[in-house]
């Protein structure tokens, strides 16, 4: 026989009301979590891209547990597919650019630093490559199968296409610029140049004929009459002094020791400061004792040389200056170090700060670089790093056989048999 059914036990109120209680308890819970999940969905609606949920587990898998709506107009994918096919997110990435993003999920999750990454995705659909920035917070999970731990992200994807362009347009421009800079920096050396040679061939051939005549002159003045040699003499001394401004206007435009090269000019340079500077005392050390530069290059040192000593003399309040020249490998490297009062990093950005910015423009033009630093125990250190174009391979004359070879010189024998 079956064993009777239990007794239904009549329900009481007390339990009644403890079954409603919970049930709108339950009503209330979920209401609120929908009113939190529609806030986070109006938020994440509103912002730029894509928000994920990333996870790399121990065993290598991956998963997407949450993609925002914003997957498809991002990615070109729909998120129910990319959680389907974790691993398509990486096939969109250009080939170029996986090793990066691969790299840069791997150094997160070993020290659960936080991923940020840029790079190129192709949407074949559109026809279309985009750049996009990645940047997610990690955190550990635990082990919950044989996959083992896992890390997991949280983050955001945004499309930078634009900025990326606006940079590359702005590193473009800046780079026509530096272009035109060192452009109108060579056409103003050879115009410089050509004034120079103007000056010293017409006006000092010009001068110096004018103190031959003088002299002439001079001789044939009658002794009666000493006013006249007085002013003659007077007149001598004039065009000497003209002369010596020829001389003095033609090195300032041009220098003619940068003809004897760089490390020549220099030494000259610096010569001539410590005349115009006797409370300075100056040294000059170079890696070689000649150093072959074109001449373009070999100008631009040498001005961004005069420049900063004018500075030197104008704001430094220095007692000594060492100059050093050196070949490393394929650079060559300016030093100017001085022990004055050195110059503050709000001086440097200074809007009339237009001796160091043409410094500046000058290294840049040959594709250098120029560093203003605060020397050890007070002044300041002037660097300037320029890379020298590689040298030239010698063109080697093509091998010739030994048929070839015979028949040459059996030819040459003949030719010189052969009567004229």
């Amino acid at each position: 026989m079956r064993p009777a059914p239990p007794p239904i036990m009549p329900s009481t109120p007390a339990a009644a009301d403890g079954a409603d209680a919970h049930a709108d308890a339950l009503r209330a819970a979920r209401l609120a979590l929908a009113q939190v999940q529609a806030r986070f969905d109006a938020i994440v609606s509103n912002l730029p891209g894509l928000v994920f949920q990333f996870v790399l587990r121990g065993d290598g898998g991956a998963a997407f547990p949450y993609l925002s709506e914003g997957c498809a107009a991002l990615l070109g994918v729909g998120a129910a597919e990319l959680q389907s096919n974790p691993a398509l997110f990486a096939e969109l990435i250009l080939p170029e650019d996986r090793a990066g993003y691969h790299a840069s999920m791997r150094a997160s999750a070993l020290d659960l630093s936080g991923w940020n990454w840029e790079g190129r995705i192709r949407i074949d659909a559109w026809n279309d490559v985009k750049w996009i920035n990645l940047r997610s917070s990690p955190r550990a999970l635990p082990a919950t199968d044989a996959a083992g731990a896992a890390v997991q992200w949280e983050g955001i994807m945004t499309n930078i296409t634009a900025s990326r362009q606006e940079q590359l347009e702005a590193t473009g421009s800046r780079a026509r610029l530096a272009e035109l800079t060192a452009h109108i920096e060579r056409v103003k050396e050879q115009e410089r140049e050509r004034i120079a040679r103007e000056i010293h061939d017409d006006l000092g051939g010009n001068l110096t004929a004018i103190k031959m005549a003088l002299a002439m002159l001079a001789a044939r003045l009658p002794s009666e009459l000493p006013q006249l040699a007085e002013r003659a003499a007077y007149l001598d001394q004039l065009v000497d002094r003209s002369i010596d401004s020829v001389h003095r206007i033609t090195l300032d435009l041009r220098p003619s020791m940068l003809d004897f090269g760089i490390v020549a000019a220099l030494e000259w340079q610096l010569k001539e400061f410590e005349k115009q500077a006797e409370h300075i005392a100056c040294s000059f050390t170079c890696s070689d004792r000649e150093i072959d530069l074109s001449a373009d290059l070999a100008t631009a040192l040498f001005r961004i040389f005069q420049e900063a000593f004018t500075n030197i003399a104008k704001h430094a309040r220095a007692s000594r200056v060492e100059v050093r020249l050196a070949r490393l490998r394929h650079h060559i490297v300016l030093t100017v170090r001085d022990n004055g009062v050195g110059i503050s990093p709000a001086d440097r950005l200074k809007p009339g700060s237009f001796g160091l910015r043409g410094m500046s423009e000058r290294a840049r033009g040959f594709g250098g670089t120029l560093a203003l630093d605060a020397a050890d125990g007070g002044g300041t250190v002037l660097t300037v790093k320029i890379k020298l174009a590689a040298p030239k391979a010698p063109i080697m004359a093509a091998p010739t056989t030994s048929s070839t070879s015979s028949t040459n010189s059996t030819n040459s024998t003949n030719a010189a048999s052969a009567p004229p």
